[in-house]
Parts: C-alpha cells; sequence; structure tokens
C-alpha cells in the first residue's frame, strides 16, 4: 500500500509534457481541477476523460503506474460515496430501515468519485513528469509578483518542494521500520480500532524521530552551503518559455472553453 503512493514521485521519460515548462503545468493543472468542479453532465465528464486521458498518453508515464496510486484514497472514495448515497435529500430510489438512497444521492455519489479519482490522477501528472526543482522554480516565478506585498515565494516554494521531496523517502522509511517491527512480533492487521492505534505506536515513534533527524541533517546542509534565503540568488537554469508552451497554453484555453460551453448548454 504504501509503495502504491505516486504523489511526489519522479517519473523520468521522453515526453513533450516532461519538456513542457514547469510553469506551463502548473497553469494546465490548475484549470485542469478548477474544470472538474465545473462540469454537470455526461457530456463534461466525456470531455474532463478524453483530456485527461491525451495527456496522459502523451506523457508517457504507464497507466497502470498512475491507477496504482489510487489505492492509497480508497477509504475517502468509501466515505465520499456512503455519505452522498445516503444523507443526500431528493427523490427515493431505494429504502431500508431508517436509510435512503436519493437519485439525486446516487449522481452525486458517482460524480464526486469521479471527481476525486480524476483529481489525484491529474495531480500525479504533475509530479510524475517535473522534478522537484522545477516543480520549485516554477512555482516561485508564477508567484513572483507577490513579492511586492512581502509573500516569502520563495521559502513557500522552497517549503512545497522539500514537503515533495520527502513523501517517497518518508513512504520508504515507514515501509522499512513496519518490515522491522513485523519481524519483532508487532501485529498491526488484529483486534478492533483502538488496538490497531495502539499498535501503531512502535511505527510512528521512530518515524518522527526519523524524519527530525533528516530535517536537522537538511538544515545543516543548507547551512553549510550558505543558504540564506531567495534574495540576490541566480539560477544556473533559468526557465524560458519555448514554442511548445504556447501550443500548449492554446490547447489550455480552448480545453477551458469547451468545458464551460458544455456546462451552459447541456
Amino acid at each position: 500500500m504504501l509503495r502504491d503512493i505516486t504523489i511526489g514521485q519522479y517519473y523520468p521519460a521522453d515526453s513533450v509534457i516532461h519538456k513542457l515548462d514547469p510553469r506551463t503545468k502548473l497553469m494546465a493543472t490548475m484549470i485542469y481541477i478548477l474544470s472538474l468542479f465545473i462540469f454537470r453532465s455526461l457530456a463534461g465528464f466525456a470531455a474532463v476523460t478524453l483530456g485527461l486521458f491525451l495527456v496522459i498518453l502523451l506523457s508517457k508515464v504507464p497507466i497502470g503506474y498512475m491507477v496504482k496510486g489510487l489505492k492509497a484514497i480508497v477509504v475517502i472514495l468509501l466515505i465520499t460515496v456512503v455519505f452522498n448515497l445516503f444523507l443526500t435529500p431528493g427523490e427515493t430510489l431505494v429504502s431500508f430501515w431508517k436509510l435512503r438512497i436519493t437519485e439525486e444521492g446516487l449522481k452525486n455519489a458517482v460524480f464526486m468519485t469521479v471527481r476525486l479519482i480524476y483529481l489525484i490522477l491529474g495531480s500525479s501528472v504533475l509530479t510524475l513528469t517535473t522534478t522537484p526543482n522545477q516543480l520549485t522554480d516554477g512555482l516561485e516565478k508564477s508567484l513572483k509578483p507577490l513579492n511586492k506585498i512581502h509573500v516569502p515565494v520563495h521559502e513557500i516554494s522552497m517549503m512545497m518542494s522539500i514537503a515533495l521531496r520527502f513523501i517517497p523517502i518518508l513512504i520508504e522509511e515507514t515501509d522499512k521500520i513496519m518490515k522491522a517491527q513485523l519481524a519483532r512480533g508487532a501485529d498491526f492487521e488484529s483486534g478492533n480500532l483502538v488496538k490497531k492505534a495502539k499498535a501503531m505506536v512502535p511505527l510512528l515513534v521512530p518515524l518522527f524521530i526519523s524524519a527530525f533527524r533528516r530535517a536537522n541533517d537538511l538544515a545543516l546542509a543548507m547551512e553549510a552551503r550558505c543558504y540564506h534565503g531567495g534574495e540576490g540568488r541566480t539560477k544556473m537554469k533559468p526557465l524560458k518559455y519555448k514554442g511548445a508552451d504556447g501550443i500548449a497554453y492554446l490547447l489550455i484555453a480552448v480545453y477551458f472553453a469547451v468545458v464551460i460551453l458544455l456546462r451552459r448548454f447541456l
């Protein structure tokens, strides 16, 4: 389960999506996430599906590699389905005991489940095709105008980059600790919810200690390299837009316009 989490991991490949400017991919991801909560019809669903799978195909990232990342949100999906099915008022389809499933609830459950799945897949495309350094540079460049109102853009970008870098590291560390505790006779599966929570203590304590140790080592390494923030720093590879980025922005605009038109007229 832990190794199925794909958010924060980078998948190297020679694709059009990998070569795009990170600012282009950040804007595309924002527009895509916004479009997920705009469509309310099958036509909008089809447009979003077509756009997502076309991008996945162009990224050359195996679809199976991306889909396995959905295993980590199965519980969230189940909670979403249950709450929408039984707590949405409307015309009753099925009723038993004090629970009832409505037509509106069924529709909301389907659309919210699809939105969550597509949200994870779309976000995964961004992190799988963009290195943490590129993501940091793109975010910092995109938010640069906020420096005028004294927003610490560089520091925010750096924190997000470090957080993304630590996701796969902590996942690997958790897997190692869990295997070590299982070898010592720990049981993470049996018992009720309280017992399972108590069984997680031998896992969480060393994980927190390891995370703090890594954070301290990183801070010392940054200080040793005379890191004092982003002011006055230069970049070895400054970001520059290319022709492909212009085409990508045009396609993003067309995609968003199609989604809005489908919502308005269908």
